[in-house]
């Protein structure tokens, strides 16, 4: 059979095409096979290929909607177009053409092969024509015949809904693909929302105590904090001094064994960022468990009385240091 286009035809009709409307690649291989009636119809690889070969020329170029490329001729691709005019009316009759050969071959092929079996058929027939029961013969064939040719059409009819079908089932597809991308996306900023609400509302105090740690302030936002706050500060009482065992009796037994902790943070050969970096790590792990547990007054004020014994015991080793 010959080429449905001669060389360099497919490029100029691609101009036409896209001269009459923008189109996304898809529409221009449905377009061709409508103009081939069905008998034809290019192959991405064939189509998208020279759609790009245009656009590098600056004969199209193209804009993205809904995630496709929609190619639109340029001034340049029209004045290339308006130049090939006698060319592209060839082309039309080309096709035409084509169009006629094609169907000639498939309407060629049908004859043949229901010109074999009625040959093969007579050939039966005539070799036992003395014979009723090879009349009988004749008779069947003939409706075998006819219930070919009837089955030859049914299967075209199928193949042709088939075809029809896929193409709907599979912009289906995209549609609900699409669909559930951003019911998705919609998911995903709605978990972010809850998860942002819930860290503020379990964060705050937290963030104040660490805060305060850190800054050397005083927590304000856990009822009856302030109140054990100032009689640590003032270096007095049962509590502080229950604190300062604490921290004491913990710095003793960290002293007899190595930690873990933090065992992740490798140094970073400045001393400061490695402080910086531990006390970030605390304050995380205070605020997730805070966060994953809740927590109460009660247990804000007790956190304040360690964290301050904390303090001072860090403050004596630092100044020590210095």
């Amino acid at each position: 059979m010959p080429p449905v286009f001669a060389h360099g035809r497919l490029r100029l009709y691609l101009l036409k095409l896209l001269d009459e409307a923008p189109r996304h690649g898809y529409e221009v291989i449905r377009l061709l096979e409508e103009r081939f009636q069905g008998l034809y119809a290019p192959s991405a690889g064939t189509v998208y290929p020279r759609l790009a070969k245009l656009e590098a020329e600056g004969l199209v170029t193209h804009a993205t909607e809904g995630g496709r490329k929609v190619y639109s001729i340029t001034e340049a691709g029209r004045a290339e177009l308006a130049d090939r005019g006698g060319e592209l009316a060839d082309l039309e009759l080309e096709i035409r053409d084509s169009v006629t050969e094609l169907a000639a071959e498939i309407r060629s092929e049908v004859r043949g092969a229901a010109g074999d079996l009625r040959r093969e058929m007579r050939e039966a027939a005539s070799a036992s024509a003395t014979r009723t029961a090879e009349e009988e013969s004749w008779q069947t064939a003939k409706e075998e015949l006819r219930k070919a040719r009837q089955e030859w059409k049914e299967q075209a009819r199928r193949a042709k809904d088939e075809s029809r079908r896929a193409r709907e089932e599979a912009q289906q597809a995209r549609r609900q693909a699409k669909e559930a991308q951003e019911r998705a996306r919609e998911e995903v900023q709605r978990i972010a929302v809850q998860l942002q609400e819930q860290f503020a509302r379990s964060g705050g105090v937290l963030g104040s105590l660490a805060g305060a740690w850190l800054g050397g302030g005083t927590p304000t936002t856990a009822p009856g904090a302030a109140g054990a706050g100032g009689g640590a500060g003032r270096g007095g009482g049962a509590a502080a001094k229950a604190a300062d065992a604490w921290a004491d009796a913990a710095a003793d037994a960290d002293a007899d064994r190595a930690s873990d902790w933090a065992a992740d943070l490798t140094a970073t050969g400045d001393p400061a960022r490695d402080l910086d970096r531990l006390l970030d790590r605390f304050r995380d792990e205070v605020r997730d468990a805070a966060r994953d547990r809740g927590v109460t007054a009660a247990q804000v004020a007790e956190a304040r009385r360690h964290l301050e014994a904390a303090s001072r015991r860090l403050g004596t080793t630092f100044g020590a240091r210095s």
